[in-house]
């Protein structure tokens, strides 16, 4: 298999923080705006309303486990590990965490998000196991 195709999901992960950096500066707009913003906005994001809250913790939620992602998937790419399972758990990976970012920045129910934070762990811890196998060999 093509060890470049696992850079699709890759990229898709990678255009997460950018929607929700965009969506977050589009909030922080209206929350300015509207005359919401607290003096202590500029160096506590807590002090934002809600929305903008979300999206910045949200945002920070980019650049925790997804950068363990990124570490396998370059492994794989480069060490010939690609094939048709790792690419399905890359894939899967990005999708459950895609959703995981819709809800975290909408309705924020916990529950819900957590279930897909959990799913996607599973996923991660797969494609780790995969990569760790692969590498065995």
């Amino acid at each position: 298999m093509q060890s470049t195709l696992i850079y699709w999901p890759m990229l898709l992960q990678l255009s997460i923080p950018f929607w929700v950096i965009g969506l977050n500066g589009a909030r922080k707009a209206a929350a300015r705006k509207a005359g919401l913003q607290q003096p202590e906005s500029k160096v506590d994001n807590k002090a934002w309303p809600l929305p903008v809250v979300l999206t910045s913790n949200s945002l920070d939620n980019q650049f925790q486990f997804p950068i363990v992602y990124y570490v396998l998937c370059l492994i794989l790419a480069q060490s010939g590990g690609v094939t048709l399972l790792s690419l399905t758990l890359a894939w899967l990976y990005v999708g459950l965490r895609w959703v995981h970012a819709v809800v975290h920045v909408t309705s924020n129910v916990i529950p819900l998000r957590f279930g897909f934070f959990l799913a996607s762990m599973f996923v991660l811890l797969g494609l780790f196991i995969t990569c760790l196998v692969h590498l065995a060999i």
